[in-house]
């Protein structure tokens, strides 16, 4: 019998990203959400909890992934209603508290599990993302190495600690990140400075902290609004960092550059290994360079580019390049694609693409083969040629008056997007070369 989980808050984000991930793996799962949309548990192909103190009590695994300031309510509710053996798991920011909750409101025959995944709901998968797990002694001894496992199996890196450590960690590795890249987009306002416009003048560096700062003023504001607001640690960091950019800023307006460096070179000792630091940004600042040169070296040349949100591909000749846009000629439109939603494909996934998507085109070549000779050897050998997509041998006669070879006809499926009677003609010439007689 499948082990059961009730996702609640199933139909949110992380909720819709789980959901899926815990069906794959057997789990029978079922969700709920506050906002009562059974369209969203439909399309994934779950039930929904319509009566959720039923499905809460019959329930193996409970996980709550609500937002930040409503979990500990949640929990209070629903612990008290859990089976005996069952295990009751959290998908929040911020751990004391949840974890507070859960020793206080679960039976003492419920486990307990906090849970922080360091990722959002935009990624494709477990593989390279942290999971932080913060297990109570004496109260997650079954259930622990389970979910460990489920994770670990899937790529996930595990790091487990104490739940006070935890919000000591976050609060400066997302509350203080966060907090500064904020008020970095908030700044700009401020200044009505136009982002687009400061683009045309941008180094890599720029680019990228752009991109980090859109990435977050993009994403739900109450989350981070939680996130800033609901882990007591966080405030410290502030009042740290505020004092921080006051002495900074009262060394420039005094222009004390030997006070500068001294800053500089002191944050730089406590970083620790800014070489490294250096190598990981080159690699990230080169990985954008590079993608930039191959679609420049591609112009004039064919390419297939993949729309990153919607999966969709293009193929077509490149026409045009800019550090913003790729203009694809498809032949019987010119397609311009924004360089930042795009990823090229390689030549092997291009040719795969074209395995799938493409109409290919069927011809018959009829040879007597050499005495001696394998029909089958000679099938692979016309596979060799790149352009052909399979062969198949249709027919065999030895019959023929006059000669003792075998005739054998192969049926070539030749790729859809080929002048088909140049890649038959190789073919043929090919044939004769290695002894064969075209019929």
């Amino acid at each position: 019998m499948n082990l059961k989980v009730l996702i609640i808050g199933g139909t949110g984000e992380m909720g819709q990203w789980f959901t899926p991930f815990f069906k794959s793996h057997g789990y029978e799962v079922v969700v709920w959400g506050s906002s009562g949309k059974v369209e969203i548990a439909e399309r994934m192909g779950v039930e929904f909890a319509c009566d959720l103190d039923a499905t809460i009590s019959t329930s193996d695994i409970v996980i709550v992934t609500v937002p930040i300031n409503i979990t500990e309510d949640v929990i209070r509710e629903a612990a008290p209603k859990m089976k005996g053996g069952s295990l009751l798991m959290d998908f929040t920011s911020l751990k004391t508290g949840p974890t507070e909750a859960m020793k206080k409101y679960a039976p003492e025959n419920v486990e307990i599990l906090g849970t922080h995944p360091m990722f959002g709901p935009s990624i494709p998968s477990l593989h390279g993302q942290i999971f932080i797990l913060t297990p109570i002694e004496g109260r997650c001894d079954k259930w622990f190495p389970v979910m460990r496992s489920l994770f670990e199996d899937n790529g996930a890196h595990i790091e487990v600690i104490s739940p006070a450590e935890h919000d000591r960690f976050v609060s400066v590795v997302q509350g203080l990140t966060h907090f500064a890249y904020i008020t970095i987009g908030t700044t700009f306002e401020s200044l009505d400075f136009s982002v687009n416009e400061s683009r045309r003048f941008m180094s890599p560096v720029y680019d990228i902290m752009l991109d980090f700062v859109g990435r977050i003023l993009g994403q739900n504001p109450y989350l981070y609004a939680y996130i800033q607001m609901e882990n007591p640690e966080v405030l410290k960091v502030h009042d740290a960092f505020m004092k921080q950019c006051g002495e900074m800023s009262s060394i420039v307006r005094k222009k004390d550059v030997e006070a500068f460096t001294a800053k500089m070179k002191g944050a730089a000792v406590h970083f620790g290994d800014t070489a490294s630091a250096l190598r990981r940004s080159d690699k990230l600042i080169n990985s954008k360079i590079a993608e930039f040169d191959s679609l420049l070296e591609s112009i004039g040349q064919e390419i297939g580019i993949m729309h990153t949100y919607s999966g969709i591909v293009h193929t077509g000749i490149v026409n045009k390049v800019t550090p913003r846009t790729v203009v694809l000629d498809t032949g019987s439109r010119m397609i311009p694609l924004k360089t930042e939603n795009i990823r090229l494909l390689s030549e092997e996934e291009m040719h795969e693409w074209k395995l799938e998507n493409l109409e290919h085109h069927l011809r018959d070549v009829s040879v007597l083969i050499p005495e001696g000779a394998e029909p089958n050897v000679i099938t692979d050998f016309i596979y060799c040629n790149g352009d052909v997509v399979s062969v198949e041998i249709i027919d065999r006669y030895d019959g023929i008056k006059g000669t003792s070879r075998l005739s054998v006809t192969y049926r070539v499926m030749i790729m859809g997007d080929i002048e088909v009677e140049k890649v038959q003609q190789e073919i043929e010439r090919q044939l004769k070369g290695i002894g064969c007689t075209i019929r």
